[in-house]
């Protein structure tokens, strides 16, 4: 419990510290080749690593999301960070022996459940300390989830070819070992630096010049408070799944393809080049993340997902008639798509909070989160499939996507349709709660 002078600024860089730090996933991709070099494997079994790291993301923040609202923000951060660290240790050791099995368990199994707890650790006490701007503190750190990623990804590179002796293939794989233990100790010094700084407010706190009643009487927020249990028994739950399932499906079927995308549609753009393009994705993923919850603390939630789901669905289908026309236009559109994706992440907290009040709004958002876990697999799964067989009809070019374009358009018009249904939560669903205690 902090002081009644305690500063709140230092909880989001607390939140920020873990988030950054278990970003490192999305950049797993750089360790593709040196994985598959080293264990003599094809793409698809490294691949199946990220893949258990993320389908364990999405079942321990269900299963876990109660557990973390009564251990609190600094033990259950301290349980993730312990996850994560030792998950690159096992990871290590598998690498060391020779055992492919032990980098799955490591890094996909007991790494991807510290993905999880640390992911929705900080949200709620960020919410706490941030009655005033929900949004802003959710950004703040969730950003870090989307940015941990530009951070590991050139670190990972240069570890493994200063340990590995050099660039090419077999020096990075020489690296592989010390590299991951290398990360493993500084995320344990920057988690354990994260939890022993985050605390609750104290029960006295609040913000200088904050009257509750005003947000108490803002539309689409509620004072009352619903149980993770009740929250799975309303309409309300079940429509944010939809909103977040077809917002996550529509930028990560772009985020996943983004680079051979761009060089299908102008052949002209070179590899450097798509990787350029997808750091620009990189870069608007984790500023939506930023920049649209903040500005749904002053526009609503409702209205800042009519805007995700409704100007998504014109930029998709600005990809798909006009896309392969202009380099600028395409680029654009999917810088915007994936500023929503990114969004679309750090605005759901506050959107719980406004519907189901604080009381296990952790736990809430931890079982809302299997929506990213099946978006995950619908995304690349419906562009890929798609690209496949219209490869195989003979097209090429932007023809190989534009299917997949209209089928995003239809999914992101369904979640349009559930946020205009979206009411308040009935107030028979409610419990008395002090936030508080």
């Amino acid at each position: 419990m902090a002081p009644r002078t305690f500063n709140r600024w230092f909880i989001p860089a607390a939140g920020l510290a873990i988030h950054l730090c278990i970003g490192q996933v999305y950049a797993f991709s750089v360790f593709k080749i040196p994985l598959m070099s080293r264990f003599d494997v094809g793409e698809v079994s490294v691949g199946w690593i990220f893949s258990v790291a993320i389908a364990m993301l999405g079942l321990s923040a269900a299963f876990g999301g109660t557990w973390v609202e009564k251990a609190g923000p600094r033990k259950s951060m301290i349980v993730a960070g312990t996850a994560w660290v030792l998950g690159f240790f096992i990871a290590a050791v598998g690498i060391a022996t020779g055992q492919l099995w032990m980098v799955y368990f490591g890094y996909g199994f007991i790494g991807g459940i510290g993905l999880g707890i640390g992911y929705i650790s900080p949200v709620s006490t960020l919410m706490k300390w941030f009655p005033d701007r929900p949004g802003l503190a959710t950004g703040l750190a969730i950003m870090g989830f989307g940015g941990g990623a530009l951070i590991a990804s050139p670190m990972s590179s240069s570890l493994m070819a200063l340990f590995g002796g050099g660039t090419e293939t077999e020096n990075l794989a020489a690296g592989l070992v010390p590299t991951f233990i290398t990360l493993a100790i500084s995320y344990a010094f920057i988690i354990a630096a994260g939890a022993y700084v985050i605390r609750l407010p104290h029960p006295d706190w609040k913000p200088e010049g904050w009257d509750p009643s005003t947000v108490d009487a803002a539309p689409m927020q509620t004072k009352l408070n619903v149980s993770a249990n009740q929250a799975l028994k309303t309409p309300q739950f079940w429509f944010l799944w939809i909103i977040l399932f077809t917002n996550v499906t529509a930028g990560i079927g772009i985020l996943e393809n983004a680079a051979p995308m761009i060089q299908d549609y102008f052949p002209g753009v070179t590899a450097a080049a798509a990787a350029g393009f997808v750091g620009i994705l990189s870069l608007a993923n984790m500023a939506g993340r930023f920049v649209w919850s903040t500005t749904s603390d002053y526009i609503g939630r409702k209205n800042i997902y009519l805007v995700y789901l409704g100007v998504g669905v014109l930029l998709y289908l600005v990809l798909a008639f006009f896309g392969g026309g202009s380099l600028i236009l395409f680029i654009l559109a999917a810088v915007f798509i994936l500023s929503f994706y990114g969004g679309g992440f750090s605005t759901i907290p506050a959107y719980l909070k406004d519907m189901f009040g604080y009381y296990q709004v952790g736990a809430i958002h931890g079982r809302l989160l299997t929506a990213w876990a099946a978006a995950g697999i619908a995304g690349p799964l419906i562009v890929n499939s798609v690209v496949e067989s219209q490869a195989k009809a003979g097209a090429a070019g932007p023809d190989l996507y534009t299917v997949s374009m209209f089928i995003m358009v239809g999914l992101l018009a369904v979640g349009l349709l559930a946020n205009i249904l979206m009411r308040p939560v009935a107030e028979k669903h409610t419990i008395e709660y002090d936030l508080h205690h």
